[in-house]
């Protein structure tokens, strides 16, 4: 498969991604999965140039991105649990203050 297949797929999801997080700005957890779709397309775009290069620096670099994204993930969830038992809703607009 060609480098312009790989990167042209990777674009689409983080497009995808984007869109997203522009369109529906009101829910915590629609928010939390499209940067974890970003986070996909920045993992597929390393993948693709470390074939193309045909070196492992780009699959290594993916490591250390789900790395983060797995620590992202967790975090942001727990956030999400403890909003949820406060306000009773993962709504954005309802978290305006961060006061326990």
């Amino acid at each position: 498969m060609p480098l312009f297949d790989d990167l042209a797929v990777s674009a689409v999801v983080f497009a995808i991604a984007l869109a997203g997080m522009f369109v529906n700005r009101k829910n915590l957890v629609v928010l939390l999965m499209c940067i974890e779709l970003m986070l996909l397309a920045v993992n597929t775009s390393f993948v693709a140039w470390s074939a193309w290069w045909g070196g492992l620096s780009g699959q290594v670099a993916v490591f250390f991105v789900l790395t983060v994204a797995a620590a992202e993930a967790a975090i942001g969830l727990a956030l999400l649990v403890v909003v949820f038992r406060n306000k009773r809703s993962v709504d954005v607009d309802t978290i305006d203050t961060l006061k326990g």
